[in-house]
């Protein structure tokens, strides 16, 4: 366990000026760390609390529900990253590194993130925004020029905050679910998306 904190990376102020509000209201910082596995029942958890808004969006909920309740899983392809604030798992998201296999819809050396989700208790931030730059930031370290995400129109916050980063669409994914998806792709190193 010493090990795992002593790599823990505690974020403090973004520049999107909203980002620490949670943060201060709990008045203790955010930590961004490796996924234990340990954990795997309250990351399962917390994408189910994070999903339920959809409930009504989604067709055929209880099969999508056991998906998305397996976030857990995702550690066997890649690096689940969560946010944790006062001892809480409040936030997490899947690292998929470049040549590790994915899904068509996405070129085998791009890097992916998966399942960004955010305890709704806890939106408003910055958590899925650190996130999302936690996995940037690993793309960047494992040398990749682009890195990529899939998301949907439904997803009103965190779609805009994904062009907002620089994210552009590239393609369209096969719908989840009934729900429409499409692949957004980030050039790394200040060069334009192709």
């Amino acid at each position: 366990m010493r090990a795992r904190r002593s790599r823990a990376r505690v974020q403090r102020g973004h520049s999107d000026g909203k980002s620490d509000v949670f943060r201060r209201r709990m008045a203790v910082p955010l930590i961004i760390r490796d996924f234990q596995k340990s954990e795997s029942v309250q990351v399962n958890a917390l994408a189910l609390r994070a999903f339920e808004q959809f409930r009504d969006v989604y067709l055929e909920w209880p099969q999508f529900q056991q998906r998305i309740g397996n976030m857990a899983a995702l550690s066997d392809a890649g690096a689940i990253i969560v946010a944790e604030v006062a001892g809480k798992l409040v936030g997490a998201v899947a690292y998929i590194a470049p040549g590790v296999p994915k899904a068509d819809y996405f070129r085998p050396e791009w890097p992916i993130m998966r399942m960004r989700v955010v305890d709704p208790d806890a939106r408003g931030g910055g958590i899925g925004r650190t996130l999302a730059e936690e996995c940037i930031r690993r793309a960047e370290r494992d040398g990749a020029k682009q890195f990529a995400l899939h998301t949907s129109e439904i997803m009103a916050v965190a779609l805009p905050m994904y062009l907002r980063m620089g994210f552009q669409r590239v393609s369209v994914a096969p719908p989840i679910h009934g729900v429409e998806y499409c692949v957004y792709l980030k050039t790394l190193g200040g060069e334009q998306t192709s």
